[in-house]
């Protein structure tokens, strides 16, 4: 999985020009996916990003960190995709996950990594993301996570 990750984002690197400038620095929105709920990013420099997602799922919640490199897409303005990495912490009931069925709450730190695109309209201060996140767990609950990915909608300011 790892190497197929690898390849997917050397081959785009191909087809995708790498100079870039984000059109906001900062933005807030809600994401919508297996894991619903909110995203912030904030751009450290031209093409650098923290993004913060707070999400919930089996009745529990997961906050995550993610360390972000964007670049410009396909020639198009306001076209970037972008990859990274980073952590989360999640709760959940293990009496809502069919995959688990017992009664226990689990406490989880896990790595996460991050692959999408992402379009600012030139015309309103608005962003639109598609990604995908998988995750690992690494203390608590041992587990891939593969259906981490989602749309994201964000206010930009």
């Amino acid at each position: 999985m790892k190497y197929t990750i690898v390849i997917v984002v050397i081959a785009m690197s191909f087809f995708i020009n790498s100079v870039s400038a984000q059109n906001y620095e900062t933005s807030v929105g809600l994401r919508a996916g297996f894991y619903n709920g909110v995203t912030f990013k904030h751009f450290l420099n031209e093409k650098a990003a923290f993004e913060g997602i707070l999400s919930s799922r089996w009745r529990g919640f997961r906050l995550t960190g993610l360390y972000e490199v964007h670049n410009s897409a396909f020639d198009t303005e306001g076209l970037q995709w972008y990859y990274g990495g980073g952590a989360h912490i999640s709760t959940w009931n293990g009496r809502y996950v069919n995959w688990i069925n017992d009664n226990e709450n689990y406490l989880v730190f896990g790595l996460d990594i991050i692959l999408g695109l992402e379009y600012k309209f030139s015309d309103a201060p608005i962003n639109v993301s598609i990604d995908w996140k998988p995750a690992i767990n690494l203390i608590g609950y041992s587990s891939f996570v593969a259906d981490g990915g989602a749309l994201s909608i964000r206010y930009c300011f």
